[in-house]
């Protein structure tokens, strides 16, 4: 059984007195470093030369550096840059103006796992990875709520680095939902098959294909938006309050029936097949690769997709239908 720690199981003064460096002020960034901070917590920001975020982070009354500064004024080094511009940053401005005892945190495994990132032996080599995007860590906070962390430790050299890590945790206000020890190769792993087979690849391609089969059906754009995105919300915030038999208890008994009997026709052991043929290609470090080739070739397919799915037919009548629900805005 995996172990959770909360505030009370916490002891965060191993940070009192201590600096925190938060690298980037982006969505994760900003969050972690504002919750830090209304936590009691002394927080510098690092960015590059000519960061947009500057006047915004100063505004919010942050002290910014370069990264090299905040690299040496930090005891602990926080990067929530995204996991392509790590490396970079890591070899040209942190490991040169790194120390023995510093510690190095990641709110994602990726660099570490995947060896963009070697830091030496002299230093703690941690994680928190908060399950939510940045936005919603700090809006959730600001509630008096959290929410929960992942934990992680790669390398003890002090032999207090999970402490360090779970008082890190606690700032940002995992401990008051829960903060779960993982490793950085679970974390890495589960995160991306997450992302690319249920939550965001599979969840998009599964409303596209519905959409498509009702437009070609002959019914109205509108319904099948409703049907197939709309209402989507309604049923993912029943299984978020209660699990999947709650949801089921929540709608008809007709649409029960329907999730029981025609859901395993949609995702049948076909797609279980190409969702393991997902998870060989991240366990064997080949979607790194692909993803890592693909930012140094300058993103062109990437940007090229994006594009492709911004075109498409269920875009552009949703965004018509939403802008006649001004009221959404105060839903999400």
């Amino acid at each position: 059984m995996a172990i959770l720690y909360y505030d009370k199981d916490i002891d965060d003064s191993i940070l009192v007195d201590k600096t925190i460096a938060v690298l980037g002020y982006g969505s994760q960034g900003h969050a972690h470093a504002q919750n830090l901070k209304d936590n009691g917590y002394n927080v510098v920001i690092g960015l590059y030369e000519g960061s947009k975020s500057k006047s915004k982070a100063e505004n919010d009354g942050f002290e910014v550096l370069s990264n090299s500064d905040a690299t040496k004024k930090a005891d602990l080094i926080s990067f929530c840059l995204p996991d392509t511009v790590q490396g970079k940053v890591y070899k040209e401005e942190v490991l040169p103006n790194l120390r023995p005892g510093q510690t190095l945190l990641f709110a994602h495994g990726f660099t570490i796992l995947y060896e963009q990132i070697n830091p030496p032996k002299n230093i703690d080599v941690v994680m928190i990875a908060p399950k939510a995007p940045g936005h919603r860590v700090r809006a959730v906070f600001e509630r008096g709520l959290g929410v929960p962390c992942l934990v992680a430790v790669d390398n003890d050299f002090s032999g207090n680095a999970k402490n360090t890590a779970l008082a890190y945790g606690k700032g940002v206000g995992g401990g008051r939902a829960g903060i779960l020890e993982t490793t950085f190769k679970e974390e890495t792993e589960t995160d991306l098959f997450g992302e690319q087979a249920v939550l965001c690849g599979g969840v998009t391609e599964l409303i596209k294909a519905g959409f498509e089969v009702l437009i070609e059906a002959g019914y109205e754009p509108e319904s099948a938006y409703f049907e197939v995105l709309h209402e989507l919300k309604l049923i993912v915030d029943l299984i978020y309050q209660g699990g999947l038999g709650y949801m089921r208890y929540s709608v008809s008994e007709t649409a029960e029936y329907g999730d029981y009997t025609r859901g395993p026709k949609v995702i049948d052991d076909n797609v279980k097949e190409n969702m393991r043929a997902i998870l060989k290609q991240i366990q064997s470090g080949e979607f790194a690769k692909e993803w890592i080739a693909e930012n140094d070739e300058g993103l062109h397919r990437f940007n090229h997709l994006r594009k492709q799915n911004e075109k498409h037919p269920v875009e552009k009548v949703g965004k018509e239908l939403r802008d006649m629900m001004p009221w959404l805005e105060s839903t999400t």
